[in-house]
């Protein structure tokens, strides 16, 4: 527990640390809420680079302390470098006759002046390459997909070793697989076909809670709280469900009252039910990508919200307030973390049960 609380101060510091540097360095005339909110939107957002926290040094320059990833663009032929080149969007990087420039967190073809060109509402209106680089949120999830791989290749080989009794952190783990079969596939897909969705469903709960957890790192990655990621696997989940649907799951569908009355009476029924179970196939993943999106952007919103007010107080009542908040917060989302790659593979369990269903139209209505 001490362990915990521990990690959970180093958080809260290395939010800190970044935030309060961005506080010294503005003019008396700066807003400082204005400050804090630009720090939040950049905390928020994929990046190209790893940027753990920045300092002002004595020569007044902005130093950030990290390192470089990797950008990969296609612009009339393949384009590589280290997002070093960029300075953080202060310099303009040539490669093979054209001029790049990172932008507002993206990156634009330029000129050798790194000229932006804007049209009426100020938007940027140079081309953008097809960008492929390495960000900061898919070296998280190479990370993670490469822990994954360790930690259960590890667990599977101690099965065969020690015939089928875990070793090591497999013990910590194995009740955990246990519990995502016998409590949550088995009840909601069925005996007899919950096997063939159990690779995804564990895969989906540990590829979650680990980028949750993460989150919640010194580390300041982000992941979940982007819509792209948590798109992607509400899409999975989607495909899943309807290429392995049955012809009942289908018949339910398009014909929900099945032959409980002529289809004469049905008709103006149908007319109103078919549209809403069509409606329902793509409602269903919309409410996965949108509830694990909004919950893991808000915790971070919130937590480091509370950190700002620290700045904005700047007395012994206020500023110690906000700060055991935050500390607060930060133990909660702990749980959040756990809680929402629970409910994301309860939910994809549901649709794949829903999908696999097997029965008599008429005797089900």
């Amino acid at each position: 527990m001490q362990r915990k609380i521990l990690v959970r101060l180093l958080f809260i510091f290395t939010l800190i640390a970044p935030i309060s540097a961005s506080a010294k360095d503005g003019s008396e005339g700066n807003d400082k809420k204005t400050e804090i909110k630009e720090y939040i939107d950049h905390h928020l957002k994929d990046s190209h680079d790893f940027s753990l926290y920045s300092y002002t040094g004595d020569d007044g320059k902005h130093h950030y302390v990290g390192f470089s990833l990797p950008v990969i663009l296609w612009s009339d032929g393949l384009h590589v470098f280290a997002s070093g080149k960029f300075h953080h969007g202060e310099e303009v990087v040539a490669s093979k006759g054209k001029h790049f420039k990172l932008y507002h967190g993206k990156i634009y073809e330029t000129d050798a002046a790194g000229t932006i060109n804007y049209d009426e509402e100020h938007h940027a209106t140079n081309v953008k390459p097809l960008d492929l680089s390495i960000t900061k949120s898919v070296f998280m999830i190479i990370i993670t997909g490469l822990l994954m791989i360790l930690l259960f290749r590890g667990l599977a080989k101690s099965y065969l070793k020690n015939n089928g009794i875990p070793a090591g952190i497999g013990r910590f783990f194995e009740p955990i697989v246990l519990y995502i079969r016998d409590d949550i596939a088995r009840p909601n897909i069925g005996e007899k076909k919950y096997r063939k969705y159990m690779p995804f469903l564990l895969t989906v709960f540990f590829f979650i809670w680990f980028l949750n957890i993460f989150g919640l790192t010194p580390l300041g990655v982000n992941v979940t709280g982007n819509i792209a990621i948590t798109t992607a696997l509400a899409l999975l989940t989607f495909l899943i469900t309807n290429f392995t649907g049955t012809k009942d799951y289908w018949k339910h569908i398009f014909d929900p009252l099945g032959d409980s009355m002529p289809w004469i009476a049905k008709i103006p029924l149908y007319i109103i039910l078919i549209p809403i179970e069509v409606l329902g196939i793509f409602i269903k993943p919309f409410s996965l990508l949108i509830r694990l999106y909004a919950n893991m952007q808000a915790g971070h919103i919130v937590l480091m919200s509370l950190i700002g007010l620290m700045f904005i107080f700047k007395n012994w009542i206020g500023s110690p307030l906000s700060f055991g908040l935050a500390f607060a917060i930060s133990l909660i989302e702990i749980l959040v973390a756990l809680l929402q790659a629970y409910i994301f593979t309860m939910l994809s369990a549901l649709y794949f049960g829903f999908a696999a269903e097997e029965h008599d139209h008429a005797e089900a209505h």
